[in-house]
């Protein structure tokens, strides 16, 4: 398993353990909130090298 393999599994193990747990809109609003964050922590710069990479491989 690649290591983004490994990661998406274990953020939908978490995100099913979220829903069992709190009721379905606190972790709706943690599965969108924490990587809404993250992208906002990052500097312009970074803001802009994330995009870049992005458009890359989705246009391959």
């Amino acid at each position: 398993m690649s290591k983004n393999a490994k990661i998406a599994a274990g953020g939908v193990a978490a995100g099913l353990i979220l829903l069992i747990w709190l009721p379905w809109w606190a972790a709706l609003l943690i599965i969108l909130g924490v990587p809404a964050a993250a992208y906002l922590a990052l500097d312009p710069s970074q803001r802009r090298r994330l995009r870049r990479a992005t458009r890359k491989e989705l246009g391959r």
